[in-house]
């Protein structure tokens, strides 16, 4: 009874960290640029989906690695993920603001694909801090494992919530051009605040 208990907060835990880990400011405005473009609740869950796919990949894949083969992930990488992931919110910033007929917009990839994308970079982001803390604090190797699974669906669960609760306001944006260029351009420029607030941190160190 003890063990099951264990384990069911262990997974609880993990589920609401990592959904917490979803209402992270990179992760926002990244996927609010995403879903100005497909504004539709349905549409915004899939897109929030890839998101939380990609992460998962690369988050799990860097946590196995620590937990079952002891892996530690170089701060020079740490810190060059970080700057990686700036310079993506830069330049998703910038590709937002751009004009939405012609240009750097009208080339760019679907947003589900550029979701997808986003995700690999921001699981890369903090995953070896995250399950380092897991190694240390759950004695064993398997619940580690069982608690960044969890922390990877409790993140994937609420991007997709956090997703669908902005994609009604978006769509009512939509419907009204002047509003929506306004939206568009406080998306954009949070993007591009966030990723350039990420570089001074890391400079700063």
């Amino acid at each position: 009874m003890s063990l099951t208990l264990t384990a069911l907060t262990t997974v609880g835990a993990g589920v609401l960290l990592g959904a917490r880990h979803a209402t992270d400011a990179d992760h926002v405005v990244a996927i609010a640029t995403l879903v100005q473009r497909e504004a539709r609740p349905a549409a915004a869950a899939r897109t929030a989906v890839a998101w939380g796919l990609g992460h998962s990949l690369t988050f799990l894949g860097v946590g196995a690695a620590i937990i079952a083969a002891g892996v530690r992930v170089p701060a020079g990488v740490e810190v060059a993920v970080e700057l990686v992931v700036a310079a993506m919110l830069i330049g998703l910033g910038a590709m937002h603001l751009a004009p939405r007929a012609g240009g750097i917009a009208a080339a760019a990839p679907a947003p589900r694909r550029r979701s997808f994308a986003i995700g690999l970079v921001h699981g890369l982001a903090g995953s070896g801090a995250i399950a380092l803390v897991a190694l240390t604090t759950i004695a064993s190797p398997l619940g580690a494992l069982a608690y960044l699974v969890a922390f990877a669906a409790g993140t994937t669960a609420g991007m997709a919530l956090c997703t669908v609760l902005l994609s009604w306001p978006l769509a009512w944006t939509t419907r009204r051009r002047g509003i929506e260029r306004l939206v568009i351009a406080i998306a954009g420029g949070a993007s591009v605040l966030v990723g350039l607030l990420i570089v001074v941190e890391v400079v700063a160190r």
